[in-house]
């Protein structure tokens, strides 16, 4: 390899399409030294690609940093493995992500000791393991630089994905005397991404970061749809099932997503589109512990969404209380995790009214290829459904809205792109192979970088100071 080439990131991912988040970046210094940068390291959730979850394609001990973009399991429910296998060192992340990230990794170690007890395998990690991955983690603020060390500097930036959720700028110097000078690298990962966020305002990038000569590394979880497609159908939906008397129940992630509709649920009774006789149920241990949080000022929120909770709110917390509701026909709101229907008290709210002809199931974010949730919306009415060993026939309605989606559309990551003003490379991230594949062509058409490619598992991106030096098949199939 010429001299030209001795100062260079590999840029690798671990995961194929939406779930298992985890990017490796191999820094290569012309004085023969080598750092490895981790951002994120998710489970994965799609049935085809749980297997991955089992192992790690490198030595943890040989990571040198690891940052996290944001709380969601997809992102973070690996670190305690990665700690099990030898890493040490400190774990980057925002304020609020580290406020919230002990629920995150407490609660996903309790499903994957159920799931090992039911299947009879072997836990990823202990509880040992959690506890010494939340002794790791460092905050910071936004938009003050970290110095990992002499040559790797990270800034964080708003993202109006979820509290806490960052873009993280990387830039790599490399100034040694007598050397011959190298170009900054400068990577920007934007995370699962929004430009926006219901609970609190987001603060756009800086000018000067659109100024630096960019490679960027984005998502594309939406990629193959504009903002203006998006039918808003959430309000007239709910509406309509309450003037029937229906029972509404409605799956929400833990974070972020329980909160908001919350939010709406309480911009409607003040309102008075929303009778506060109407009870409203909450039901998801995880959820509960979050939402404290929220109310006790412990995350940033909005002068207004700092009482988001609605009147007539009750939380479930006994079997007796969940039985009660499954038995009692009036007209009623639960809210329940998991969103996508696959985890927690929804396993057992959503077979129950499926076969309710006057119930309501809406769904209000990602569903992902073979979850429950999924399966329950694209059956068809009367299909028979095959549910935890139950057959369970569909009889109520099941809708579904991205109105309240965390990802950008399409044209609001064009957006993002356009205000960068010397973009090198754009590595289409975080989305199902169709998605990506669609997205990238629209960045080639609408932004022309100098170069566009996939990240994924079946290939890594050798990158420089001047853009992309070459892209390799990688190991990691």
């Amino acid at each position: 390899m010429g001299n030209v080439h001795r100062f260079y990131v590999d840029i690798m991912a671990l995961h194929k399409e939406v779930t298992g988040s985890c990017i490796l970046n191999v820094i290569k210094f012309p004085n023969g030294h080598t750092k490895k940068v981790l951002i994120d390291c998710g489970l994965f959730q799609e049935p085809d690609y749980t297997d991955f979850n089992k192992s790690l394609p490198f030595k943890a001990s040989d990571i040198d940093y690891v940052v996290v973009t944001h709380n969601h399991v997809d992102h973070t429910g690996r670190l305690p493995l990665l700690v099990k296998q030898g890493y040490r060192n400190k774990i980057h992340t925002s304020y609020d992500t580290a406020t919230l990230i002990s629920n995150a990794l407490s609660d996903s170690y309790k499903v994957l000791r159920r799931r090992a007890e039911l299947t009879n395998e072997s836990l990823l990690y202990t509880e040992d393991d959690v506890d010494t991955t939340l002794s790791l983690v460092e905050p910071h603020p936004f938009e003050e630089s970290i110095w990992l060390d002499d040559n790797i500097k990270l800034t964080f930036f708003m993202n109006g994905h979820l509290s806490g959720a960052i873009i993280v700028l990387m830039q790599i110097r490399y100034h040694e005397e007598g050397e011959k000078k190298y170009e900054n690298i400068n990577l920007l990962y934007t995370g699962d991404y929004n430009n926006k966020n219901m609970l609190f305002d987001v603060k756009s990038v800086p000018k000067w970061v659109h100024q630096l000569p960019m490679n960027i590394i984005q998502e594309s979880t939406y990629g193959d749809m504009n903002s203006w497609e998006i039918e808003k159908v959430f309000e007239k939906n709910i509406f309509e099932a309450i003037a029937k008397h229906s029972e509404i129940v409605i799956p929400v992630f833990s974070l972020g997503r329980s909160q908001e509709i919350m939010y709406i649920l309480k911009q409607w009774q003040d309102a008075g589109k929303l009778d506060k006789n109407i009870p409203i149920y909450f039901d998801g241990k995880l959820g509960m512990r979050y939402t404290k949080l929220f109310t006790s000022g412990s995350i940033l929120l909005k002068k207004e969404c700092e009482n988001f909770t609605p009147e007539n709110l009750t939380y479930v917390t006994s079997c007796e209380q969940r039985e009660a509701l499954l038995n009692d026909e009036q007209c009623k709101i639960i809210l329940t995790t998991s969103g996508m229907g696959s985890y927690g008290p929804a396993q057992i709210y959503l077979p129950a009214f499926l076969k309710k002809p006057n119930a309501l199931i809406h769904f209000t974010g990602y569903l992902a290829e073979g979850t429950l949730g999924r399966r329950l919306y694209e059956c068809q009415k009367e299909d028979i459904v095959e549910i935890s060993g139950l057959k369970v026939k569909k009889l109520a309605d099941v809708k579904f809205t991205a109105e309240f989606s965390a990802h950008a559309k399409a044209d609001e990551l064009i957006t993002f792109l356009k205000d960068f003003e010397n973009i090198k490379l754009v590595l289409i991230n975080h989305g199902d192979n169709h998605k990506k594949d669609v997205y990238a062509s629209r960045v080639v058409n609408e932004v022309s970088p100098k170069d566009v490619g996939i990240l994924g598992r079946d290939y890594f991106f050798r990158v420089d100071g001047y853009g992309l030096i070459k892209s390799l098949s990688t190991k990691f199939i």
